[in-house]
């Protein structure tokens, strides 16, 4: 791969920080003992899930294409 954007790697990293961000969350709604567990429990799932769409943008970003399947006409110089 010749260059990967800037916007892949932002996107990777906000999947991969939601990620954990939901994994942490989770964990403390069934681990702590709280009065509001149900709160961790259902918006860290939820930060996961979200996720998903930074990591799709991050997989459409990495997509490459070559010229002949995209079938551009070619402009002769001369």
């Amino acid at each position: 791969m010749k260059y990967s954007g800037r916007s892949t790697i932002f996107f990777l990293s906000l999947a991969v920080i939601l990620d954990v961000l939901g994994l942490i969350l989770f964990f403390v709604g069934i681990f702590a003992p709280l009065s509001f567990w149900d709160f961790f429990v259902l918006s860290g799932p939820l930060l996961i899930f979200l996720s998903l769409v930074f990591w799709i943008f991050w997989y459409l970003g990495n997509l490459t294409v070559s010229e002949e399947e995209l079938n551009l006409p070619k402009h002769d110089i001369l």
